[in-house]
């Protein structure tokens, strides 16, 4: 009898042996309702058997009308969320035991027929597992559009204030406590300098790694709009916006270092806690305090509000912020000079360490200290005068960012002095 038949008078006696078997093998498909394996699936795999005898017979590829049910089959299966790898771990299963059959009573002299018979059977699992790939894939691409718009949505409307219940039920995304809202500045990773490196390959896979991070240190879903240097992130967090307390900042310390380290990237990360409604606000704030904290020279790591109250105080408009510019004034055909006194102080007034971080020897340092303090009136080296130059590096930093040029006390512009 020709194997394509001894499979086909078979199959009804088949077909619930193979259903037995991915109910014990194939965890996923123990966990499907007993009415959908009796019907749905048990069709699917009498006809695959039919499909597996006509591959047998022919020895010709899948007719497309066969390539597209098992297409639209693993599609509903990707929709359910079946695992991709039970998915084509279930047409194995079944290959399997339309092998056994039809080699059960294989002699010596069956051996020329064995090897066409496997040949065809590996043809037959190559299309269908191409088949079930497609048809799962393109269900999965159009089912995470349609949730990255969702989640999107949800991003704007937390990002505009006021109640997000709505766009978060479209979601399907449960509001937690409290977002940590993290306005983040990502340094480059070291494969990013490298000549000859794709660098946006190395960008997306730094930016896959902080994404995969950021989720797996939450259970809620974290809200992201991220580029090579870095972006905007809201933190899904379940203490309270109005309980963030040490503990909190302690642990969102250790979680940056974390992002940082795993990404491969320095991260200079600012961060409030806000409810889902007042998101708008502590994205602006922590915009606000990291454009100040990398403007004054701060270090990677995490800064909350606390952390540079003078600076972002001396950062808003008004005739003291002016004033207090004005006195580096003199430096701004200098940067020279002004680079060291920001480096001086970011130091703790340690020259060797300025030096270190500017390369230059530290007698070229105490050369640049005297110059500036000659040129401005304010010496680095007077404790009284620390405040008042700290208070003017913020108050220069905040006018440089709006795009204003801060006066000298005589009136003239740094660009004026440029090019005199």
């Amino acid at each position: 009898m020709p194997v394509h038949s001894r499979l086909l008078v078979a199959a009804a006696d088949l077909e619930p042996v193979v259903l037995a078997r991915l109910v014990e093998q194939v965890p996923a498909y123990g966990t499907l309702p007993s009415e959908q394996l009796r019907g749905e699936i048990v069709k699917q795999v009498a006809r695959g058997i039919v499909a597996c005898a006509e591959v047998l017979r022919t020895g010709a590829p899948l007719g497309e009308d066969e390539q597209a049910a098992i297409r639209e089959s693993a599609a509903r299966r990707a929709d359910e969320g079946v695992p991709l790898e039970s998915v084509v771990g279930a047409y194995h299963v079944g290959a399997e035991e339309c092998a056994l059959q039809v080699l059960s009573t294989v002699e010596p002299a069956d051996y020329a027929d064995v090897l066409v018979v496997q040949r065809r059977l590996l043809g037959f699992l190559r299309q269908v597992s191409c088949a079930v790939a497609a048809g799962y894939v393109q269900e999965r691409q159009s089912a995470l559009g349609d949730e990255q718009v969702a989640l999107q949505s949800l991003l704007s409307r937390l990002l505009e204030g006021g109640s997000p219940q709505a766009a978060a039920d479209r979601a399907g995304v449960q509001l937690p406590p409290c977002y940590l809202v993290l306005s983040i500045a990502m340094g480059p990773h070291p494969d990013e300098l490298l000549p000859g490196v794709n660098r946006p390959v190395v960008v997306r896979r730094k930016l896959r790694r902080l994404r995969n991070e950021l989720q797996r240190h939450t259970t809620g879903v974290p809200l992201s709009v991220l580029s090579g240097d870095g972006g905007l992130v809201l933190f899904p967090y379940g203490t309270p916006a109005a309980d963030f307390g040490a503990a909190d900042r302690d642990r969102l310390s250790w979680l940056v270092t974390q992002f940082g380290r795993m990404c491969g990237a320095d991260l200079l990360v600012a961060a409030a806690a806000a409810t889902p409604e007042g998101v708008a606000e502590a994205a602006r704030l922590a915009g606000e305090v990291r454009e100040v904290a990398e403007a004054s020279g701060r270090p990677p790591g995490l800064y909350l509000l606390d952390d540079v109250l003078l600076e972002y105080q001396l950062s808003r408009p008004s005739p003291a912020r002016d004033g207090l510019a004005a006195l580096l004034g003199p430096l701004g055909d200098r940067p020279e000079l002004l680079d060291t006194l920001r480096t001086f102080l970011a130091c703790g007034l340690d020259r060797r360490q300025a030096a270190a971080r500017l390369q230059v020897h530290p007698n070229t340092v105490d050369y640049r200290l005297r110059r500036a303090a000659d040129l401005t009136g304010v010496d680095a080296a007077r404790g009284t005068d620390l405040l008042t130059l700290h208070a003017a590096l913020a108050a220069h930093d905040a006018l440089r960012r709006s795009g204003s040029v801060p006066r000298s006390r005589t009136g003239r512009t740094d660009h004026d002095r440029s090019h005199s």
